[in-house]
């Protein structure tokens, strides 16, 4: 279908502007930028019971975690929520609209660690922060007020590679649920949703190549399974989940083939494509409806899964 008028009205103020996109600025223009750009579409941030910004170790010193409790109830399951970014950009920050619409939808505690980034620090300190970060959140359930048996992993583009990984690198103890939304989860993928999203006021073929530069120091790695998901002989065993994505996204095809593979290997996934939605329409609840109804579907499938373990 066409792109979504929204989006579309989207596309032309960046374009008649002349906006830059982020993979020709510098580290710094381009971190200050998404960050402001986010915001922007995220609209008013809901309140939520309690907010908590703390620490926890990570592989190579303390890391930063905003926890959102959304009632005074212990303990409650708990999803681990992983920002995008492209492994380059984001922070705590960058989620905390859609963090706080799901702690308060699906009555869960969400956790958002910080992880390090790239291309100061690449693959695979992300991965290792990530893990380190659910394997604190099972050891200290019992303060936290966290169900250590009901944790689900989830995040958005790059957070939802991460999370990929840290379900498939966890299945000695397996995670309660995935939300994957619109991940990267092979590298250098030879897709046609890759090869036909080129519009220089999108997100793009060339944001995602700019990515995986910075992602990876030796293109060698990009065969890891750490680092493409898809790549993994072996899906089975891995928890349920709800795999997101749009249609006007160059991930697009890489994520519904994950979403595919998982499901041949006998591992439950719902999967839900959003027409006329371009990457990162997730995290734009302010303007866009089907933003909202993304978080909504998202936030019932972690009620219902975490839940009901099926």
């Amino acid at each position: 279908m066409p792109l979504d008028p929204q989006v579309a009205a989207l596309r032309a103020e960046r374009m008649a502007r002349g906006a830059t996109p982020l993979y020709e600025m510098t580290l710094d223009e381009a971190r200050a930028a998404d960050l402001a750009d986010i915001r922007a579409g995220g609209g008013t941030a809901e309140p939520v019971f309690e907010v908590t910004d703390a620490t926890f170790p990570g592989p190579a010193g303390e890391l930063p975690v905003r926890l959102y409790r959304p009632c005074a109830d212990r303990p409650l399951r708990t999803l681990v929520y992983f920002f995008g970014g492209g492994w380059t950009l984001g922070g705590i920050d960058t989620s905390d609209g859609v963090c706080r619409a799901l702690a308060n939808a699906a009555g869960c505690l969400v956790v958002t660690p910080g992880y390090r980034l790239a291309p100061e620090l690449p693959f695979p300190a992300a991965v290792h922060d990530c893990l380190a970060a659910v394997a604190w959140v099972r050891e200290n359930a019992g303060r936290l007020g966290a169900d250590p048996d009901r944790i689900a992993v989830g995040g958005d583009s790059a957070g939802g590679n991460l999370a990929a990984v840290v379900a498939q690198q966890t299945r000695d103890r397996p995670l309660a649920a995935q939300l994957l939304v619109y991940p990267n989860t092979c590298y250098h993928a030879d897709t046609r949703s890759l090869r036909d999203n080129d519009d220089r006021w999108m997100f793009n073929r060339h944001s995602v190549d700019w990515y995986w530069r910075n992602y990876l120091t030796d293109p060698a790695d990009g065969r890891d399974p750490r680092v493409s998901p898809l790549l993994a002989t072996d899906l089975s065993g891995l928890p349920p989940a709800l795999v997101v994505t749009a249609e006007y996204d160059p991930l697009r095809d890489e994520g519904e083939r994950y979403a595919e593979r998982m499901r041949a290997a006998g591992v439950p996934v719902e999967l839900s494509r959003y027409d006329g939605m371009a990457h990162g329409f997730f995290t734009m609840s302010g303007v866009l409806p089907d933003a909202r109804r993304a978080v909504a579907q998202a936030a019932e499938y972690l009620r219902k899964t975490l839940t009901d373990g099926t």
